[in-house]
Parts: C-alpha cells; structure tokens; sequence
C-alpha cells in the first residue's frame, strides 16, 4: 500500500508539473548555452516542480531551410563575412525584414505549433530572434494565455531582428543595449537589464595547485604557459592559419585548437600538428569540457561571440580577438578593447609577436587581468530565472 501511495503521488505531481519551453536555434553556441544553462536553473530553484522543455526551432524543419540558416551561418563567418555583413545591412529594411521572415515561418511554425499545442507550457522563453514571430503568431491564433520572454543573447549591439515585436518582455545584458532599445521606442517597462547567463561553474575557477595535472591530463607540458585558439561551437575564422602561424614562429607556448563543428578546420589542425611534429599541441572537436581548457589557458585568440568572451573574461583569462561579426558582436569587441581587458587585432600575421610580448612582459598581463578583476563580472543565470519564475511577471 506504501509504494501504490508513492506511486500514485509521483502520478499526480508528473502530471500537475507546470512547463517552460526554452526555444533555440543552433546559430552557433551562444543561444543553446545559455537555454541550457536557465533550463537547469529552473529545476533547480522550482524544486522540480516545473519542468523545462528545450526545443530545436527547426526540430521537424524544412532541411533545406534549416541548412540554409547553420550552415550557411557558419560558413559565411569563416569564408563569406563580407556577405553576412551585407545580409546584416539588408534586414534594416522592413519589406527584407517582412520575406525573410516568412520563408522562415513557413518551416518553423508547424512543429512549433504542434510542441506548443502539446506542451501546453505556462511560460515561454526565446533565445533566437527567428522564433518570436512564429511563437507570437500561434498565441494569437489559439488565444493562449502563456507569458512570454526574449533573452537577447547579443549583449552590446543587437540583430534588429530581436526587437520586431516590441510588446514583450525583454531580458538584456547591458544598460547600452538598453539604451538603444529605448531609441528605437521599446516600453521602459519592456526591458529587464541583468548580468550575462553562463554556466555558474565559470564563476569559479579551478584551484592554481591543479592546473598543472590538468595541463598534463589533456597532453600538454604543465611548465609552460598556454595559449587557446577557440572561437565557440562553429570554430574560427582562419583558425588553420593563425595555428600554422604559431609553429611557423616557434612560439615556447603550450598550443591548442578548438575546432568546434568545422570538421575541415579539425582535419587542418591535424595535419600541421603532424607535419611540424611538436609534442605541445593539441587538437579538439566539439567539447564538452571548454571550461577545463579555458582554465589552464593563459591566453586565448577568439573571435567577438558573446559565450565565448564572456566564459574567458570570468575565468580572468587574456583575449586576442582577431574578428567580430558586423552589427551584433561588435559590442563584444568594444567592451574589452575599450576597457583594456584584451587586445583587438584584425591582422592575424601580428599574433605571434603580440603573444611574445605578453610572455616577455609580466607587467602587461597583470595589466589586462586587473583591468578584468575591476568589472567586477557576476553571472546573471540564477536572477534571470527569478524573474522569469516570478508570479508577478506576465
């Protein structure tokens, strides 16, 4: 009788559990890491009494259209910038905006309204700018009573795609941001300013006394120092060339590269790796344990992503930005370069003597991390899902 009551209790609180879905796009790691990150803060804080759901936008998705928006993301930032820049110009002007967004709501919506319908969820969180039509859309359509919540995940410049629907409740990163949304006539009430969304383990570094058996654990010599080249989940733009670079220089570096989802990079890598024969150089896919090789980096060239730069500056570790995307990672860029937290340099060919510098000048490093020290950054997950949990919030 005990386990028939225990079971039917654990019936009961499955089936009363309220839902959040935390709609993404896999546009690069910077909208998927953060969903995931409040997703596992909302179990957390609820005391698992509501369960998030996190959907794909193209789950189910025209695969045309799908590979069209990743991929075609993905290699227009490592071999077409010039084009993105341009598409990024184009979607200032409302009839672009309109198309656009249309092509995409085709293939988007069905699933999305299927989930919704299904899921029946209290709240809905957004993490990319291509869902908030279609979610707006079928809430109109069914007449749903659900709360819904933007977190615009650029945090200085943002795609103005974030801001089509201006009757929404808007979770920013920066009160420059803020500003801007204000400019452009977003309801004050509208916008909700907080500390970046990171993973909390970023929060805390890995004790000094372990960093060595961990540069040892992952193939390096823990008595040299390390530098990182990681640009997020979809690689870095020359990342084949800036590591040829490094071995061409004979930099006294510990040396490894993060290819992410760009296999070519990868298999590049690999190749130098083999052909220079230098046992200080490792070579990663996707992976799971970035925040290990951050730790035990001392530098890092990356490009302006906002996960990306933002896991680097908590962890106190020296950014070389070598690129940003036009628009919407611009800001990213601005904020070190113009706090003196890293160094910006679009002329990859100055890198090994940048890093040189850094080595053979102790006062500067210290330089930059004091300057990192004085943001005094805080991670901003578990607030952000206060407010979203919040009851007086709709």
């Amino acid at each position: 009788m005990v386990y028939l009551n225990r079971w039917l209790s654990d019936y009961i609180m499955i089936k009363t559990k309220k839902k959040y879905l935390l709609l993404y796009l896999n546009t690069g790691g910077g909208h998927l890491a953060p969903a995931k990150s409040i997703a596992n803060c909302i179990e957390k804080l609820s005391a698992h009494t509501i369960e998030p759901v996190l959907i794909d936008g193209f789950e189910k998705a025209n695969k045309t259209v799908q590979y069209i928006v990743e991929d075609g993301y993905r290699k227009l930032q490592s071999g077409g910038k010039w084009f993105y820049t341009f598409l990024y110009a184009l979607y200032h002007i409302p009839i672009v905006t309109f198309i656009n967004d249309m092509v995409l709501a085709t293939s988007i919506t069905p699933n999305l309204e299927k989930r919704i319908l299904e899921e029946n969820p209290e709240k809905i969180i957004i993490f990319h700018f291509f869902l908030i039509r279609p979610v707006y859309r079928i809430i109109k359509k069914y007449g749903l009573q659900i709360s819904v919540f933007t977190v615009v995940t650029d945090p200085f410049t943002a795609h103005p795609f974030w801001f089509i629907n201006k009757k929404q409740h808007f979770i920013l990163f920066s009160e420059r941001l803020k500003k801007h949304a204000l400019k452009i006539k977003v309801p004050e009430a509208n916008l909700h300013v907080f500390p970046f969304i990171l993973d909390e383990k970023f929060s805390s570094p890995i004790p000094a006394e372990n960093i060595l058996a961990l540069k040892k654990q992952y193939g390096f010599d823990p008595a040299k120092k390390m530098v990182l080249i990681f640009g997020g989940g979809d690689g870095i733009p020359n990342g084949k060339r800036i590591l040829e670079l490094l071995l061409n220089h004979k930099i006294d570096l510990n040396i490894g590269i993060v290819s992410g989802k760009d296999e070519e990079l990868f298999n590049d890598a690999m190749e130098l790796k083999k052909r220079y024969e230098v046992p200080n150089v490792q070579v990663f896919g996707y992976v799971d344990f970035i925040y290990d090789l951050l730790n035990i980096s001392d530098f890092v060239i990356t490009k302006a992503g906002a996960s990306a730069t933002m896991e680097i500056l908590h962890l106190k570790k020296i950014p070389i930005i070598i690129d940003y995307i036009w628009g919407q990672e611009k800001g990213n860029m601005e904020y070190i370069r113009d706090n003196k937290m890293g160094i910006f340099e679009r002329d990859i060919t100055k890198i090994p003597s940048i890093l040189n510098e850094l080595l053979n000048n102790k006062e500067k490093q210290q330089s930059f991390i004091s300057n990192i020290e004085s943001e005094e950054l805080k991670i901003g997950t578990e607030e952000v899902t206060k407010f979203i949990l919040s009851e007086n919030v709709c």
